[in-house]
């Protein structure tokens, strides 16, 4: 089903930038158990799966962090510097060599990110990444899962200064492709991105399928999908229907 809050002008927009986790791919069982190493490195028991994922979305030193304020009974901001460092380190590393165990793209990524290369007169089209996952394993996940090439770039929270939903790796990525905020279409899955294409002047498009459905319409997105597939009808004027 796609709902349509506000019409996107889909005949001019030039670049689309698309988050990683809950998006693109689904990584939750991957960084799940990378989580639950971690845990268990500090001798700490293991979390469910669910509550796990719903932290997804802000980068991994908070994803870390919130799972160790959730087994210990305290504040995320509560949790000590020192457990803190040791935890992310060792799910890094953990996660580095576990990245691809079970992780895999959304049914429909990969046909709809081929449809997309091309505008509707024809005109190549940017496609980029901008997830809060560090950016070395995010670029990896996205050559293992063969879908490296449809991008300009890949950044990851680690790329900028500031990550998601301030607006300054959306507006990198923009000048890079030489689009303007109105040309420009952030696909997430989460309040995360809609508040980071709405930071940037750019317009959004909102995952139902993800991890962040459960905050999603905490900020509207101007449009809803509830599968990749209806990237292609939303955004090409003459609907492809990729599944058939």
């Amino acid at each position: 089903m796609i709902r349509v809050l506000s019409p996107i002008p889909v005949a001019s927009i030039r670049l689309i930038v698309f988050d990683l986790d809950g998006t693109l791919i689904d990584s939750a069982r991957d960084l799940c158990n990378s989580v639950n190493a971690a845990l268990e490195h500090m001798g700490r028991p293991h979390l469910p799966d669910e509550t796990i994922a719903s932290f997804v979305g802000n980068g991994a030193p908070l994803l870390v962090r919130r799972s160790l304020a959730v087994e210990n009974g305290v504040a995320p901001d509560e949790v000590h510097d020192d457990e803190l460092a040791t935890a992310y380190n060792f799910f890094l590393a953990h996660y580095r060599e576990h990245k691809l165990d079970f992780t895999y793209a959304y049914d429909g990524v990969l046909d709809s990110l081929s449809a997309l290369r091309l505008m509707p007169d024809g005109t190549p089209r940017a496609m980029a990444v901008l997830t809060n996952k560090p950016v070395r394993p995010s670029r990896a996940i996205c050559e293992g899962l063969g879908m490296g090439s449809f991008f300009m770039s890949i950044y990851g929270g680690d790329s900028f200064p500031l990550k998601k939903p301030d607006p300054m790796g959306l507006r990198a990525i923009m000048e890079e492709a030489g689009a303007l905020p109105h040309q420009t279409l952030m696909i997430g899955d989460s309040k995360v991105d809609v508040m980071t294409a709405r930071n940037a002047g750019a317009w959004s498009l909102g995952c139902q399928f993800g991890f962040g459905p459960q905050n999603l319409m905490e900020a509207p997105p101007d449009v809803v999908v509830d599968s990749a597939f209806d990237w292609t009808t939303v955004l090409i004027p003459e609907k492809i229907d990729l599944r058939q």
